[in-house]
């Protein structure tokens, strides 16, 4: 059992870096049509369907949001994302900060508590 913090983070840093980093199995395949030009606007359609997709009651990501504040807004909330998106189309890069996550170590009420690989990583991810 180790009990030395500094060990600790090692030990779970060594454990998320081998588990983020294997290499999953996939044909290298892919299908999508190439477009020339600049790329389309995001409909409100898209949005909503998108909105729908979210899962609730779930943790928030580094921004605060989550998706029962997104829902409440209804219109409102659903317009600033859809000109916010349409922005970063526009510009073509996604914010810095869209590209940070925290990874939280949960146990998974089985087993030695001490042990890293009865643990699931999760990120929290900053969506908006």
């Amino acid at each position: 059992m180790i009990v030395d913090d500094k060990r600790i983070k090692n030990s779970c840093k060594e454990y998320m870096e081998k588990l983020m980093n294997a290499e999953n199995e996939w044909e290298h395949t892919l299908s999508a049509e190439v477009k020339d030009g600049p790329a389309d606007c995001i409909r409100m359609d898209e949005v909503r369907a998108a909105l729908k997709k979210m899962k609730l009651h779930k943790v928030q990501g580094l921004s605060g949001l989550v998706a029962e504040m997104i829902e409440a807004t209804r219109d409102i909330g659903t317009q600033w994302i859809l000109d916010l998106c349409n922005g970063i189309v526009k510009k073509g890069s996604i914010p810095e900060d869209w590209k940070s996550s925290v990874v939280l170590l949960i146990y998974k009420s089985k087993g030695d508590l001490s042990s890293v690989d009865l643990t699931e990583g999760s990120n929290c991810w900053n969506m908006l």
